[in-house]
C-alpha cells in the first residue's frame, strides 16, 4: 500500500494519527471506488498492531466515509449519479454560504495565500502529481471557509468533502491525462475567484466557488455511472401469514 503514510508516533495519539491521515487520504481520493481497505494491510503501512486501525475504521464508517461489510472488511462507497448530485446539491448551499460569509474576512496575507496555492497548481498541473494538485485544491477552498469564522459550516463541509473522496478519485483518473496534454485548466476557477476577490466583489468571488463545484459536478456527470440507488426493503410485513 503505497499511499505514503508515516509511522504514527510522538504527541498525538497513535489512533488519532492514523484516523487523521487515513481521513485526508480519503478526502483527496488516494482510494478507489469500492475498495476494500483490510487492516493488516493498513497496519503494516502504518507501523501500528490492528486495534488503532480498526477504530479508525470504525469512525469513519460513522462518518459515511466508509462501508463496513457483514465481514467486517472496510469498503470505499461505490460512486454513482444520484449520489454525486445529492452530495453537490449540499456542497453547494454549504460552501456557497462558507464562501459568502468567508470572502470579505479573507486578509491580504490569506489572498497571497490563495494566490501562491494557484501557482503551484499551475505548476503542478504540468507535470506533478494530480493527487498533490487535488491537495492544493482543498488547500484553497479550506482557507475561504475558514474564514467564515463558522465552526458548524466548517465541520459540514469537512464531512462532505470527506464523502467526496470516491468522486475525487474517478475525477483524477478522468483529467490525469488532460492535465499532461495542456487542455485542462489545472486551477479550474480559482484564479477568477481570486480576481473577484482582490476585486472586492465578493458576491462575485461566491459565485465563482459555485461555478467552480458546479464545473466539477458537471465533469463527473458524464462519467460517473448511472447507477440506480438500491430500493429500501419493505419489512412491515415480513414474518405475517398470507
Amino acid at each position: 500500500m503505497a499511499l505514503g503514510f508515516e509511522p504514527v508516533s510522538g504527541r498525538i495519539t497513535v489512533q488519532d494519527g492514523v484516523y487523521q491521515q487515513l481521513r485526508h487520504a480519503l478526502m483527496v481520493g488516494s482510494f478507489d471506488p469500492g475498495q476494500v481497505l483490510t487492516i493488516a494491510a493498513l497496519a503494516e503501512a502504518f507501523g501500528t498492531s490492528n486495534m488503532p486501525v480498526r477504530e479508525a475504521l470504525r469512525r469513519l464508517a460513522a462518518e459515511n466515509a466508509l462501508e463496513i461489510s457483514q465481514n467486517g472488511s472496510a469498503c470505499v462507497p461505490v460512486v454513482t449519479r444520484a449520489r454525486l448530485d445529492d452530495l453537490c446539491r449540499a456542497r453547494l448551499a454549504v460552501e456557497g454560504l462558507a464562501a459568502e460569509l468567508g470572502a470579505p474576512r479573507l486578509t491580504a496575507v490569506e489572498i497571497a495565500s490563495l494566490q501562491r496555492i494557484t501557482d503551484d497548481q499551475q505548476a503542478i498541473g504540468r507535470d506533478g502529481s494530480i493527487y498533490e494538485l487535488i491537495a492544493k485544491n482543498q488547500q484553497f477552498h479550506f482557507i475561504i471557509y475558514r474564514a467564515s469564522g463558522s465552526d458548524v459550516l466548517f465541520q459540514l463541509i469537512e464531512t462532505l468533502w470527506l464523502r467526496f473522496g470516491p468522486y475525487m478519485r474517478l475525477l483524477s483518473n478522468h483529467v490525469a491525462p488532460l492535465m499532461r496534454a495542456g487542455t485542462m485548466e489545472p486551477s479550474g476557477r480559482h484564479i477568477a475567484i481570486i480576481a473577484a476577490l482582490k476585486d472586492k466583489d465578493f458576491a462575485r468571488a461566491r459565485d465563482e466557488v459555485v461555478a467552480d463545484i458546479t464545473a466539477t459536478q458537471m465533469t463527473l456527470r458524464a462519467i460517473c455511472p448511472d447507477v440506480p440507488e438500491p430500493k429500501t426493503v419493505d419489512f412491515t410485513g415480513f414474518g405475517k401469514a398470507s
